[in-house]
């Protein structure tokens, strides 16, 4: 028996019913950011220069993909996530990653910090979501969902200290 408040993954309609508002913000957001990070790399493809290239790879891999991972996650592998928190994370995903991109085009390592912070706590208030939803999830395929989601948090939990390190070592 599937809970009312986990998708049936089963029925691919479940990527279109009831819990969209779940992950739409991050996946619309992302995907923009996605196109950003395509139209970054083509307009530097001519004369590529290291935040060019930089700009580009973390536009598509940190603000569009993980962001629709997140979001994507969050919706199949959480208990279903009041509006409001879910504002509050992609708000504070998408301002901690704007904040690291200026920081790290004008070597402000200062707002580097600030953005790398603020995408910490964001992915803090991700993986309790996770544990929040107690027990185990009713199948095979939601679990690997939950895993995959538990990996995508730690490898960006960990992915974070190594940036703002690597933005001070570079100024």
């Amino acid at each position: 028996m599937i809970s009312p408040s986990v998708p049936d993954l089963s029925n691919p309609s479940c990527f279109l019913t009831g819990r969209r508002q779940e992950y739409l913000p991050f996946l619309i957001v992302g995907t923009l950011c996605v196109i950003s990070g395509g139209l970054v790399a083509a307009a530097t493809a001519p004369a590529p220069t290291e935040h060019g290239t930089w700009s580009a790879a973390y536009l598509v891999l940190v603000c569009g993909v993980a962001q629709a991972g997140l979001g994507l996650g969050q919706a199949l592998s959480t208990s279903r996530t009041p509006t409001i928190v879910i504002a509050v994370q992609a708000i504070g995903w998408n301002l901690g990653n704007a904040a690291v991109i200026a920081g790290t085009l004008t070597a402000y390592t200062a707002l580097v910090d600030v953005g790398g912070a603020l995408l910490f706590v964001i992915l803090i208030l991700l993986a309790r979501g996770l544990t929040a939803t107690g027990g185990r999830p009713a199948d095979r395929m939601r679990r690997w969902f939950r895993y995959g989601y538990g990996l995508l948090i730690l490898i960006l939990l960990v992915s974070i200290p190594v940036g703002v390190i690597l933005a001070h070592l570079r100024t």
